[in-house]
């Protein structure tokens, strides 16, 4: 039997770095866009539903300009700065298993901020995790640009700044453990993980995605003008 999925979007409306940063014109259409058409597309491949959540109307609007239907509303404690985005997925995560009379198997939410993803990259990571019954979730990632066993390094005891790892054994960046930063793009749960109440996307039985191409988070203004100018000049090295 296959499993049943939930595709969450989660789009808060009071971004103070951005205004309005979900629904950003990118080359010619809303940020949301693109993860809506990711979503979309997965969907019909899996038979699977697509929840999501937002305090703001002028999202929900454009949302619905793209298809998008739903009766949900996002409760204003889970809408401010400090509200948990594991608070947020699970509060529509019950909603929809409430409303479609399911009990889901896997909980695959999309940042709309990070969208350089395909559907590969969505196969892959949920047949990673699948794959791994003692897994309780798997999220993207991308090499780090910066290592805390090298050249990362943070204020230690007595005020003085010294690596964040700390090893004599490692003298060139070469050596150092591999590292990977989150990408923010890719998020997969396993129901029971909404049921264990952890507040983070991080676990004691975390799997993680490599993306095999460039992703980042847009979250300051340059990075919209990067993603539109590889887009505008063909630039990606996969088809958004």
């Amino acid at each position: 039997m296959a499993p049943e999925i939930l595709i969450t979007i989660c789009a808060r409306g009071g971004s103070k770095g951005i205004p309005k940063k979900n629904i950003k014109p990118v080359n010619g259409k809303p940020l949301i866009a693109y993860t809506i058409e990711h979503a979309t597309q997965f969907a019909q491949k899996h038979q699977a539903d697509i929840g999501f959540s937002t305090d703001s109307m002028e999202i929900l609007k454009v949302a619905n300009q793209h298809n998008i239907k739903t009766g949900y509303i996002r409760s204003d404690f889970l809408a401010t700065d400090s509200a948990g985005k594991l608070d947020a997925i699970k509060d529509l995560l019950l909603f929809e298993e409430n409303n479609n009379n399911k009990h889901y198997d896997y909980i695959i939410d999309l940042d709309a901020t990070s969208p350089l993803r395909t559907q590969h990259d969505l196969e892959a990571a949920l047949n990673l995790l699948g794959s791994d019954p003692n897994a309780l979730n798997i999220f993207s990632v991308s090499n780090a640009q910066r290592n805390p066993y090298f050249n990362m390094v943070e204020q230690k005891q007595g005020g003085y700044f010294g690596l964040v790892k700390s090893t004599n054994e490692i003298l060139s960046r070469q050596s150092a453990p591999e590292v990977f930063q989150l990408n923010a793009s890719i998020y997969i749960y396993r129901r029971a993980y909404f049921d264990l109440d952890i507040k983070t996307a991080i676990s004691e039985k975390s799997l993680i995605y490599k993306m095999p191409h460039q992703c980042f988070d847009l979250d300051e203004q340059i990075d919209f003008q990067f993603m539109e100018y590889l887009l505008i000049n063909n630039l990606l090295d996969f088809e958004l």
